[in-house]
């Protein structure tokens, strides 16, 4: 039997390939496997009928953890190609069937994490350590199929150990597009606001040290900067207060882990839940009676916003403190999109932090940390962004092809595809000319990534969604 497949969903940048590479082995099937412009898979597969069969049921039933599956269409026919083997195949520029996507940035999981904690292994205390079950997507993805060259990984060539893992089948970083060690991935270094080196043993460490000793250290995670402090001291606080022209609202902080944070707040089941996820929110918490970080962090209320580390990078600022979590907080001028260049960093936050923590890869796509509150029906979303963009929301019907963004204040852009949602990172308020492009740039990237077309524009689907008949709003000065 031949078949001919195309899978919807979120099959990219997960191990799908990966996964029907060693599916169809199993069930010794003969075809291909391959990434789609349009963020689908295609797969071609030959072989019996039982072993077809079985192939079909256990691609849905056994799919990587990441995959979300929205739909798969299948081509039956008699006639054979002549295949030799299985294999994976060049990933195809072309697609044009909308509502796949490619997955949001993921926490690290425990194998990875077990890894950096491994004086014998490779990639021991290794920042940057990932595998196609974790890491960043969406903040490092320039376009679609979701392969090296089109995200910032690209500028990283792989060296010889990370390449024979890319290319083992039975390794787990078999065609991870983000696989690196300190050989050949991208590197982090530390510097004063004047942009000097600052040299020692391991920068992340010293970054940790020193925001323990009361400085304000700028960071760069994989949406973009954040500026790190205290929560032990009340100065370094109330001088970020000043800098951030925050004088009252609360900022969110990072636990150590999660008995850390059961030291200062009240947990119950499903906060350690979602706290522990893929997907590590700021989550709002109710502080213990016995509280006893600085009261500055979120002052007059019973409350506090925190997350956990989701990086190797935010592991290791804890490995030399007894610090029980930092202050995490956005690096951004007020109404203004969050810092992503280096360059950029030490010109914006220069006169306001100490010192800066960088890498040296790039950020595609900006996104904020998300904010979620549990109350009694389930979550509450307050901010939608890291771990959660671009994952479509289910609708109940077709709803067809349209664009939405805000007006003014709290926006994010709308796809309606249709019966997914699919919802932009969290842009902010457009108040600003720097906001305004980060909303254009965002809505058109979001566009791309999903193959968004109107056809009730009565032009077919290459008839392009966005600039043609959407006016978008205007910055207010």
């Amino acid at each position: 039997m031949h078949v001919e497949v195309i899978v919807k969903g979120i099959v990219q940048g997960v191990g799908f390939r990966p996964f029907i590479y060693r599916l169809a082995g199993e069930n010794s099937l003969l075809g291909y496997v391959r990434n789609r412009g349009d963020a689908g898979v295609e797969i071609v597969a030959e072989g019996t009928n039982e072993a077809v069969t079985r192939f079909l049921k256990r691609l849905n039933e056994e799919k990587p953890p990441l995959a979300q599956i929205y739909d798969v269409s299948v081509i039956y026919a008699k006639d054979t190609a002549c295949f030799s083997a299985f294999r994976i195949l060049k990933s195809l520029e072309e697609g044009n069937l909308p509502g796949s996507v490619i997955p949001s940035d993921v926490a690290i999981c425990d194998q990875c994490l077990k890894e950096l904690r491994n004086p014998e292994n490779m990639r021991h205390n290794y920042f940057f350590i990932t595998c196609t079950q974790c890491g960043p997507r969406y903040t490092i993805i320039q376009g679609l199929p979701y392969d090296r060259p089109n995200t910032t990984m690209n500028d990283f060539p792989l060296c010889p150990a990370c390449r024979q893992e890319y290319v083992d089948p039975a390794n787990r970083r078999f065609h991870a597009q983000t696989v690196a060690c300190a050989s050949c991935g991208p590197q982090v270094f530390l510097k004063t606001n004047t942009g000097h080196p600052v040299s020692v043993g391991d920068p992340i460490w010293e970054a940790g040290k020193l925001v323990e000793e009361g400085f304000i250290v700028a960071v760069k995670g994989n949406g973009g900067f954040h500026v790190m402090t205290s929560t032990m001291k009340s100065e370094p606080i109330a001088r970020l207060r000043q800098v951030k022209h925050r004088s009252q609202k609360p900022f969110a902080i990072m636990g150590k882990d999660l008995e850390a944070v059961k030291s200062f707040a009240e947990i119950g089941d499903g906060e350690e839940r979602l706290l522990t996820s893929r997907i590590r929110p700021i989550l709002l918490l109710k502080k213990s009676s016995d509280f006893y970080l600085s009261e500055l962090i979120s002052p007059g209320l019973h409350t506090i916003g925190v997350m956990l580390p989701y990086t190797g990078l935010h592991y290791m600022l804890f490995d030399k403190v007894q610090e029980p979590a930092f202050i995490m907080t956005s690096a951004n001028a007020p109404n203004e999109p969050i810092v992503i260049e280096n360059s950029d960093a030490l010109k914006r936050l220069g006169n306001d932090v100490d010192y800066f923590l960088c890498h040296d890869r790039s950020i595609a796509q900006r996104c904020d940390d998300s904010v979620v509150r549990l109350n009694a029906v389930g979550q509450s979303i307050l901010r939608r962004s890291r771990g959660y963009v671009p994952t479509p929301i289910q609708l109940r019907k077709h709803r067809g092809y349209s664009l939405g963004v805000g007006a003014e204040e709290n926006v994010n852009a709308c796809i309606i595809v249709g019966d997914k949602a699919f919802i932009s990172q969290y842009v902010g308020d457009v108040e600003s000319v720097e906001t305004f492009a980060f909303l254009r740039a965002a809505t058109d990237h979001l566009m791309k990534l999903t193959k968004s077309w109107l056809k009730s524009m009565g032009k077919g689907l290459n008839a392009p969604l966005y600039p043609c008949n959407i006016t978008m709003p205007m910055p207010c000065r």
